[in-house]
């Protein structure tokens, strides 16, 4: 049985790393070749022509996949009023985060949730925790629509577990977006790339100037990259 790797310099030879495809073909491309024995995830990873160090380049937003990520999201939201836990409760949280989860987050580092909201009241309590959570894209933020008012909660909690997905740039302008599941069709794939893809668009910082996007590839877990071609926005 050929391993991994020799699966991998397969996959390679398929692909022809000086052309760049039409996001669909790229997408059905990605998931033909993934080659690990495990569901892979088929990602999009975009190199932008921002300036990370400037604060109004800064490239953050979420987007409702139209078919999900093919996995179950584990929701926290950080309530203190009774009210609003019970609101969240019924709306389909998981956990419901008060002052002794945060306390069990800060001091036994436990991270048992795949996505986090909080009601504006618990904000100051929860920035107890930003260290931890931030660096794993877990913080609630306005921005991302993560701090909601209660009486949204419904409806952000049923986003998060159908499949909406944050995206926010890293220190070096590179975005990191998961679009499903090898496993999935490749048209619920294509048309989750497609949004994602329009999402990032849609976010050009006005300050930019010249390319926005300059580099788009779709990948698996474990599989070789394809790039994609961006009309008057991608190049070399």
């Amino acid at each position: 049985m050929a391993t991994h790797g020799k699966r991998y310099q397969n996959a390679l030879k398929e692909v022809n790393r000086d052309h760049l495809y039409p996001l669909a073909e790229a997408v059905a491309l990605a998931k033909k070749l993934a080659t690990a024995k495990f569901d892979e995830t088929v990602e999009m990873h975009f190199r932008l022509g921002i300036d990370p160090r400037q604060s109004d380049q800064q490239v953050r937003s979420t987007v409702l996949l139209p078919n999900g990520l093919g996995k179950t999201v584990r929701v926290i939201v950080f309530a203190d009023a009774a009210e609003d836990a019970r609101r969240a409760e019924a709306a389909g949280a998981d956990v419901i985060g008060d002052e002794q989860t945060i306390a069990r987050i800060q001091n036994e580092g436990w991270m048992e949730f795949d996505a986090a909201l909080a009601v504006p009241s618990m904000m100051a309590k929860v920035g107890r925790v930003a260290r931890i959570l931030g660096p794993r894209g877990l913080m609630p933020n306005p921005k991302a629509g993560t701090v909601v008012q209660p009486d949204d909660l419904e409806r952000a909690i049923r986003e998060l577990k159908a499949g909406r997905v944050e995206f926010r740039n890293d220190k070096t302008g590179n975005l990191h977006v998961p679009v499903g599941k090898a496993s999935f069709q490749e048209q619920p794939l294509i048309e989750n790339a497609q949004s994602i893809l329009d999402a990032v668009q849609r976010q050009r910082p006005s300050s930019v100037k010249g390319s926005f996007i300059r580099r788009l590839v779709v990948t698996t877990t474990m599989g070789p990259g394809v790039r994609v071609e961006i009309g008057g926005g991608t190049t070399a």
